[in-house]
């Protein structure tokens, strides 16, 4: 088996493939061009951010049999081409939870007190205690947009500085909001009563542009806006527009629709502090994202178990020996049918009988 390896990872996981009998290129920094010429070759893609794996590049990777993400974001993954060809998408989602949630309240923080804007004025030898007067956290609401792993982090950290959260999240459940001491509100009551808004949802066509200059004026004045998500979720014109009007008192900003940036007037504005798509990336994120995703590569190419699939449910090590039979048999009949209907195959219904209606079949959605 062979794994290429296109972006940056802590060497401890391509080191954790190569122990396991995995022959493993890295090769960082390739043209889209290059990795379509090389990836025919390789059975498994680790990435992280910056390769972006299209139809095209699919297409071509006439081996390849899982995609692997160090890391919770798959916006630079065609996932659809994947599954179409069969090819497994994995991710690691917990493991830059924590990095990611402390990055976004460390930006709250920063936000709120100014902290880069004085930092840089006294490295400029000046002594402007009047020019950054802050607000407090405390007692104030905070919205978030998001309660997954991260955004529910960040949750149990704002309940330390007293401020009461409220989120939006049409898949959280009214058992985790209590558990959370979350208040469950509509995305429009959210925008409407926060003073702080900080945003952990994956950008979807759902999501794209959700904060706009239409749901910008319904938030209250001087609303602050963080950003640790992804970048098109915030609409960054209308966002330069609101802040030059005075109606949001502020943003910080991690992510950007295109990174890097070519219009930098957004950031070059007084009230925005920002980071360079920094939530994730600490030592001891960037150590277990890369571990992870090396153990699951590895499991899947040499045992067949999926772990954190996107595309597909995922199979404990200990019924794969029963179930692989009738995968296989799934697999083949999909493609027989695939080629006997001209029409095309728009629904398809499974049942599960004799000895594999005995083995568990609840698992959880991939999505």
């Amino acid at each position: 088996m062979k794994v290429l390896v296109s972006d940056n990872i802590s060497p401890k996981g391509v080191e954790l493939m190569k122990k396991a009998g995995i022959h493993v290129d890295v090769r960082t920094g390739m043209s889209p061009e290059e990795l379509k010429a090389c990836i025919a070759e390789y059975h498994g893609l680790v990435i992280r951010s910056a390769t972006k794996v299209t139809s095209e590049i699919i297409e071509a990777a006439a081996s390849l049999k899982v995609i692997g993400r160090a890391g919770s974001g798959l916006d630079n993954v065609d996932k659809e081409a994947a599954t179409k060809r069969g090819i497994v998408v994995m991710n690691t989602p917990g493991g830059n939870t924590i990095t990611t949630a402390e990055h976004a309240i460390a930006l709250m923080f920063a936000l709120a007190r100014n902290i880069p804007q004085a930092t840089l004025s006294m490295k400029e030898g000046k002594w402007e205690k009047k020019k950054f007067m802050g607000v407090e956290l405390f007692n104030k609401t905070l919205g978030i947009l998001g309660l997954g792993n991260i955004g529910s982090q960040v949750a149990r950290r704002a309940h330390a500085f007293e401020m009461n959260v409220i989120g939006y999240d049409p898949f959280l459940s009214d058992e985790k909001a209590r558990e959370l001491g979350v208040e469950k509100v509509s995305i429009d009551e959210l925008f409407r009563r926060s003073d702080f808004i900080t945003i952990h949802t994956p950008l979807t066509p759902e999501t794209k542009n959700l904060v706009n200059s239409e749901s910008i004026q319904t938030m209250k004045d001087g609303v602050y806006i963080i950003n640790c998500a992804r970048g098109g979720i915030v609409n960054e014109g209308d966002l330069y527009d609101a802040i030059q009007s005075g109606k949001v008192g502020g943003a910080a900003l991690d992510v950007f629709e295109k990174e890097p940036p070519e219009d930098f007037s957004l950031i070059r504005l007084d009230r925005v502090i920002c980071t360079p798509h920094l939530a994730a990336s600490t030592r001891e994120a960037q150590e277990n994202v890369a571990i992870a995703i090396a153990e699951q590569v590895v499991d899947y190419l040499l045992n067949g178990t999926i772990r954190n699939a996107v595309n597909f449910p995922s199979i404990p090590a200990d019924q794969l020996p029963r179930l692989r039979p009738y995968i296989t048999l799934s697999e083949a009949l999909g493609s027989f049918a695939a080629q006997v209907y001209e029409g095309g195959i728009t629904e398809v219904t499974v049942e599960f009988r004799g000895e594999a209606g005995e083995i568990d079949t609840t698992s959880p959605s991939p999505h």
